[in-house]
């Protein structure tokens, strides 16, 4: 049973970063409305919106997320959440429902904070005039866990001996299924954008041989 948890309040600090980013991607969303363009292919602003609160709202529609047998019926869920207003959609996402995975902090937390920093890059990365922030040391440091995760299972099977390094965030990751050695370095935000198949964007170093350096770039990592 998922316990309650008091509603979202934006005026309150507060150390759980799944709920800052949200907040973040929320009053990005209504500042830029919902006809931008999104590093998703093919979905704009709307679009992004829709699948988050699917992801949270829609249990039956969400399953097609990961499900390819349902991936129609999701599609046609998140086409219909889509035409929301767009006021309403915004603050769906703003504030998820207290019974729901997003509720209990530590939860929320585990789930959540990767997701909502990488959609909120989403849309910061697909205006013309981004630029990397800088990121909360907090922030940094939940990025790195998951990079640790995330690259090591990943990369597993990628032909070389490859190291993962954030300066700062501890010791280097090694991974891969040996072989030539490749050197992949950045903070833990590019790095999660990296692993998530944003290579385009994501602002780091690899270092190796340029076949293996551009396999990598071109590799689908969100899988």
């Amino acid at each position: 049973m998922v316990t309650a948890v008091p509603a979202y309040d934006a005026d309150v600090p507060s150390p759980n970063f799944a709920r800052s980013e949200r907040l973040a991607l929320a009053d990005l969303f209504d500042a830029v409305g919902p006809d931008q363009p999104t590093l998703c292919e093919g979905w704009q602003t709307r679009d992004l919106a829709a699948h988050l609160v699917i992801r949270e709202r829609r249990p039956d529609a969400a399953v097609g997320i990961l499900v390819k047998p349902l991936a129609a019926y999701a599609d046609r869920v998140q086409k219909s959440v889509a035409a929301r207003p767009w006021d309403t959609l915004v603050g769906q996402v703003r504030k998820p429902p207290a019974l729901s995975a997003s509720g209990p902090a530590p939860l929320d937390r585990v789930l959540n904070t990767t997701e909502f920093f990488v959609h909120h890059e989403d849309v910061r990365r697909a205006q013309p005039d981004w630029a990397p922030r800088p990121l909360d040391p907090g922030l940094g440091k939940a990025l790195a866990k998951q990079v640790r995760l995330v690259g090591k299972l990943r990369l597993r099977r990628f032909p070389a001996q490859v190291t993962i390094t954030m300066p700062g965030y501890g010791e280097p990751v090694v991974t891969g299924s040996g072989g030539p050695r490749l050197d992949v370095s950045g903070d833990p935000g590019e790095l999660n954008m990296l692993f998530s198949g944003r290579q385009a964007v994501a602002r780091v170093t690899i270092v190796g041989p340029d076949a293996l350096v551009d396999r990598l770039r071109g590799t689908n990592l969100s899988i």
